[in-house]
């Protein structure tokens, strides 16, 4: 009986942990069937206008609980979340860039979207980059979200290396460690430490709730992450030929570097440098590749932002967005 009533008391606390939350974005939610056994969450917010559909990478849709609402105002938003990630199915293969861009595609003509604007980040770039190559008829414009990547451009100089980890100075050799007593902890972790603040509800679909109500194991698989990788391709600029709108997030100058991270050694102060370069260098190569591709393509750089650019410049990327969805009416 006393075992009994552990296991009751555990499953109740499980319950009273993870259980009562729900996610408040205003969304509507469904899912679609892209091929046999394989089905995609995709949300939807609602909003006048023309469609817009939000890609993410190792995110799922939820990454912009907070984003799209600030975009109904002048599109019909939606998301969808890639196989392999948080309520979408997980099936063994599919991977490729182009899986995902037919992915994606199914998911519009069963929305019955017609032109709209896709919006994608990080892994999101390129089911762009595909679609608006492969099937320049059925988009009405991209929106890159530090997403425009070329993985065959390579370093600018073989000859300089980045620097190891090593060289840099304590604050990035030792970052502090994450704070995963609860959702809420690790969210404010991610504040105080990188200058963004994830939907909670993003983080409950990337990670279990253990039963007291911590953080969990990270549930995307690394089969799923590998093969994600290995389906890479670089983007056929010159065959795009919708309008195209890239922000990029450039780091903070290394002036500001030098105080955030305060190097104590000579050294350490030039691996700061030469990180700082090479960053600045592969943004460089990466914007002009996209220029040289597509004719009359916006490009915007934000400073000091981070990766998931519409988490840390919110304001920025919002009014990039709705003047790219002007000139588009």
């Amino acid at each position: 009986m006393l075992a009994l009533l552990l296991v009751v008391s555990a499953a109740t606390m499980h319950g009273q942990a993870c259980a009562p939350w729900h996610d408040p974005s205003a969304h509507k939610v469904q899912f679609v069937t892209v091929r046999d056994g394989v089905r995609l969450e995709v949300l939807d917010w609602g909003g006048s206008g023309r469609p817009v559909v939000l890609l993410a990478g190792y995110s799922t849709a939820h990454v912009y609980d907070e984003l799209a609402p600030k975009l109904t105002d002048s599109a019909h938003v939606y998301g969808i979340t890639r196989r392999g990630l948080g309520n979408s199915s997980k099936p063994p293969g599919g991977y490729t860039a182009q899986d995902s861009a037919e992915d994606v595609l199914q998911v519009l003509d069963a929305l019955k979207l017609e032109k709209p604007i896709l919006a994608g980040h990080s892994f999101g770039g390129q089911d762009l980059s595909v679609i608006g190559a492969m099937h320049p008829d059925r988009v009405g414009g991209l929106v890159y979200l530090d997403s425009a990547e070329d993985i065959s451009l390579g370093p600018v100089n073989k000859s300089v290396k980045e620097p190891e980890q090593s060289q840099l100075p304590q604050a990035i050799r030792n970052p502090p460690q994450p704070d995963k007593t609860s959702f809420r902890a690790y969210r404010e972790w991610w504040r105080a430490n990188h200058g963004i603040i994830f939907p909670e509800a993003e983080l409950r679909q990337s990670y279990a709730c253990n039963p007291d109500g911590s953080v969990g194991q990270y549930l995307v698989s690394q089969e799923v992450r590998d093969a994600m990788f290995a389906g890479l391709a670089s983007p056929d600029y010159a065959r795009v030929r919708a309008p195209v709108l890239a922000l990029f997030a450039l780091p903070a100058s290394l002036e500001d570097q030098m105080k955030r991270y305060k190097p104590q050694t000579p050294s350490e102060g030039a691996a700061l440098g030469l990180r700082y370069g090479l960053q600045l260098a592969w943004v460089a190569r990466n914007e002009d590749a996209l220029k040289r591709g597509v004719s009359g393509v916006r490009i915007v750089e934000l400073a000091d932002a981070n990766h998931y650019i519409f988490l840390s410049n919110e304001a920025d990327v919002l009014r990039e967005m709705h003047a790219f969805l002007a000139e588009l009416r």
